[in-house]
């Protein structure tokens, strides 16, 4: 499916999509808040655009490549989370975080990830994110862990037997380029989400992605199905581990007319 004929909810003149670009296409105008992320795990499979299509906020459609738009699962550790300019939260700052992304672009071109599940190991937070920005934060069990090289992320959602997921990986210490499509997945500069019947693009930036080279050893989910996609049966055509990088997220812009 070429990109000009993905699924749409709102027919709008839309501008043309914006380059995937290894930095932020624009600068923050002030940071609404920071945070680390660190041992960062991405998994990706192939989702049907249709299927996608009905699970983004309005004004948004399924961003795609070669005519295809994915799935990830991404697993990582947050730190230091501090507002504006601040210091850091303590304590309630820093948790072990797994979600379930799709991707997306609006009718001014910007691409954006859209979450459909953010499992989250502190409860302050999860009720922060739902109260500010309606994001779909889950208060969940994680465990993260190195043995040696080898890196294990594990969760499960409390109150509910069959929502978690887990990923085992080695790490080298060699240094990778990522191909276009994984370029195109990780080069997000914004999120999409929907609060008090608007939606809205939340800007962020950081520096580059440093990749290492990495080697899947297992891996177990049913967080993708639980947030209302088909469950992945195939290995994911992508698996990247990155050491981490300091973010900032700037204030939330309406989308017109949604």
């Amino acid at each position: 499916m070429p990109d000009h004929e993905a699924p749409r909810r709102h027919h709008r003149t839309m501008h043309p999509v914006e380059p995937v670009t290894p930095v932020a296409p624009r600068a923050l105008r002030r940071t609404l808040f920071r945070q680390n992320w660190r041992d960062l795990v991405f998994l990706h499979w192939p989702a049907d655009p249709f299927q996608v299509a009905g699970l983004l906020p309005p004004g948004t459609v399924p961003d795609l490549h070669n005519g295809r738009t994915y799935v990830g699962l991404v697993f990582f550790r947050m730190r230091d989370l501090a507002v504006g300019g601040t210091p850091a939260i303590p304590y309630f700052g820093s948790f072990d975080e797994v979600n379930v992304r799709l991707y997306s672009r609006d009718a001014l071109g910007r691409r954006g990830v859209v979450f459909r599940s953010l499992e989250c190991d502190r409860l302050v937070p999860v009720l922060a994110a739902d109260a500010s920005f309606r994001l779909p934060y889950r208060w969940s069990r994680i465990h993260s862990q190195w043995f040696d090289n080898r890196l294990l992320y594990r969760t499960s959602r409390r109150g509910t037997s069959n929502a978690g997921a887990r990923v085992w990986l080695e790490v080298d210490n060699a240094l990778m380029t990522p191909d276009p499509v994984e370029e195109f997945l990780t080069n997000r500069w914004g999120l999409h989400g929907h609060a008090f019947g608007r939606s809205y693009y939340l800007p962020t930036t950081h520096p580059e992605w440093s990749f290492r080279r990495c080697a899947l050893l297992g891996w177990d989910d049913s967080l993708i199905a639980a947030g209302g996609l088909s469950r992945p049966e195939e290995a994911p055509v992508s698996a990247l581990y990155a050491p981490g990088v300091p973010v900032r997220f700037g204030a939330p812009v309406s989308l017109s007319g949604t």
